[in-house]
């Protein structure tokens, strides 16, 4: 069954690496027969977060706000890629994601996360568990951390050497998990409205 999925990705970085993390997961959901859109957070531009979607009047958010908001909102799951900054989450992405709230809940979201170097940003995997089942998800066990990125993935976002084909091997078991857990909150979702 296909799946509406949304793949958040937030390297504000001139020369970014995980970008082709984010292509090759979308790439694989697509093959997969899923709806997927890549989120990226430098191309959306929200500005430093100054007020929530939901503190703006009906109406009155700014346009890109808007718009994202109602993909959030139509979507049936996430996977969030992201590198690691100094053992903590990328702002960009952290920045995009506490713009909005209740938008994000009854919904799985998947995690991938990625490094120059062999720790492969687990550190920051770690860290979006927290703020992600804060927000209203439920985080799937199923993770994707791959490292070093530029000898896992080409500039193509095609699987290169052992790192690659590790990746390739990891990656079924990853969509089928959030593939799961995506009809699962759909279907209560429609059986019963959430209780907040």
């Amino acid at each position: 069954m296909a799946h509406r999925l949304l793949v958040l990705y937030g390297s504000y970085r001139s020369d970014r690496l995980g970008i082709r993390l984010a292509n090759y997961i979308v790439a694989g959901l697509r093959a997969r027969g899923d709806d997927v859109e890549l989120i990226d957070a430098k191309a959306i531009g929200l500005p430093m977060l100054d007020r929530m979607y939901k503190e703006y009047p009906k109406g009155e958010a700014p346009e890109a706000m808007e718009q994202l908001a109602a993909k959030i909102r139509d979507a049936d799951g996430f996977v969030f890629v992201t590198g690691e900054y100094n053992w903590g989450v990328q702002p960009g992405l952290k920045n995009l994601t506490d713009h909005f709230l209740e938008e994000w809940f009854w919904r799985p979201t998947a995690i991938a996360s990625y490094s120059a170097g062999r720790f492969s940003g687990v550190r920051a995997a770690t860290a979006w568990h927290g703020t992600l089942s804060e927000m209203g998800m439920v985080v799937i066990s199923s993770t994707l951390a791959v490292g070093p990125i530029a000898q896992t993935l080409d500039a193509d976002a095609e699987p290169i050497d052992d790192g690659g084909k590790s990746l390739a091997r990891a990656f079924p078991r990853f969509a089928d998990d959030l593939a799961w857990w995506a009809e699962a909150a759909k279907t209560q979702r429609q059986k019963m409205k959430p209780p907040y």
